[in-house]
């Protein structure tokens, strides 16, 4: 009977250390949560106060003196900068930062008719979509609605994608192909997916499927890495090949391209449940956190690939010239916020595996290793980026989309600390 008695107490002793330790655990990393996202509001006020100059007006990245270099409405990027005041609003509750947050996603409106390529979705859902989200007002959805439809001038229905640029000439000689795909453009089916939902109109969701499957068929490898571009003839529809634009080589894994995949594929089975969505953003991530040059802090180089044996870049590329290799915190923020996702979709092992490799990377980027000092790194949260070495440009520097998917991460490891849904 004392026996029994010993290991009851025992049994109670170790549950009571155990509820202690996890409720230990959840406030350390919702103060984790809360430093971080404190410390972005500071950078970012100190960001409001960068003058501008002309019709650049968007925080984009940082120039060799160390000022903020800004781009117009129409840059891909320009959503981003008004999407992260409107996380960083929301979760410290900052009226002022709000405020802001509208002015800039105001600024955004003309951009609802940009056809010129696919990055409306970029522009638009991450400025208005948070909006519309955090603060919803009357002519928001029609703004969106539009944007949507300005997207859908793109979708070519033999080919059943949508052409992201007007034409890209080839790093291995001076062919210009007329009719290139980018992996980035999953990111853009999500404005499709909203305005479905809200107009009732089928097509908008139509179309976004079908982007969403073809490049599953031909720009998702079988080990699930990616091609940054294929190109496909504009009569018959069909694939032409892979190659790659801002990644080291045609065969090799571009790290951000991975991220807009594992992050795109996620949100495409968020608004579909087509279980061949979740295989493929799962194939996507496991590539990612199981590769074997994936650093010990899983914070990617900007390609998994650069510098190794047979894998060489185009004669014409810029990656030929650089011979140290980069980090990309901008894919690893992506990552994060896409695991982060991903693991309320997944099934045990997996879902603890994807939850614990986005907490990884959090806790790195938040570290002094990747995260500026404050009033440093031209006021963006984060450093080592790296946007397009084979262009010779953005290397090594903050871009504000890093900054976007970092706050997106942490806005959502918060909602999921909290025991609330996503979305």
């Amino acid at each position: 009977m004392d026996k029994i008695k010993k290991h009851i107490s025992l049994a109670i002793i170790l549950l009571f250390f155990c509820i202690s330790s996890n409720a230990q655990s959840l406030n350390t990393e919702k103060e984790f949560v809360k430093e971080n996202i404190d410390f972005a509001a500071q950078q970012y006020q100190l960001m409001l106060k960068t003058p501008s100059k002309g019709k650049a007006v968007m925080p984009h990245s940082m120039r060799k003196d160390g000022t903020t270099s800004k781009g117009s409405i129409y840059l891909w990027t320009a959503g981003f900068f008004p999407g992260s005041l409107w996380y960083i609003s929301d979760l410290l509750g900052d009226k002022a930062l709000q405020d802001s947050a509208l002015v800039y996603t105001q600024m955004m409106e003309p951009a609802k008719s940009f056809t010129d390529n696919h990055d409306i979705g970029f522009m638009m859902y991450c400025s208005y979509g948070n909006a519309n989200r955090f603060a919803p007002k009357v002519g928001y959805e029609e703004i969106l609605t539009e944007s949507a439809r300005s997207l859908c001038t793109r979708f070519r229905p033999k080919a059943g994608v949508i052409q992201s640029w007007n034409g890209f000439r080839s790093w291995h000689s001076d062919k210009i192909y007329d009719f290139p795909v980018i992996i980035d453009n999953m990111m853009n089916l999500e404005l499709l997916f909203h305005a479905s939902k809200v107009t009732g109109d089928d097509s908008f969701r139509e179309i976004a499927v079908s982007h969403a499957e073809k490049v599953m068929k031909n720009q998702v490898r079988k080990d699930y890495s990616c091609f940054h571009i294929v190109y496909y003839d504009k009569e018959t529809g069909k694939p032409i090949k892979g190659e790659t634009s801002q990644g080291y080589s045609d065969n090799s894994a571009w790290s951000r391209g991975q991220a807009w995949g594992i992050y795109g594929f996620t949100m495409v089975y968020r608004e579909t449940q087509d279980k061949r969505f979740l295989k493929t953003a799962e194939g996507m991530a496991d590539f990612y956190l199981d590769h074997p040059n994936l650093p010990s802090d899983k914070v990617a180089w900007w390609d998994f690939n650069a510098y190794q044996k047979g894998y060489t870049p185009g004669i014409r590329s810029n990656a030929n010239n650089v011979v140290i290799n980069y980090r990309d915190a901008s894919a690893a923020a992506c990552v994060a916020s896409a695991l982060i996702e991903l693991s309320t979709y997944s099934k045990g092992a997996k879902s603890r595996k994807y939850l614990e490799g986005a907490k990884q990377i959090l806790h790195s980027l938040g570290s002094p290793a990747y995260r500026a000092k404050l009033g440093e790194n031209a006021n963006f949260i984060l450093m080592h980026s790296t946007g397009a070495i084979p262009q010779g440009g953005e290397i090594d520097v903050p871009l504000t989309y890093a900054d976007y998917y970092f706050v997106e991460a942490l806005h959502r490891y918060n909602k999921l600390l909290n025991n609330e849904p996503l979305f």
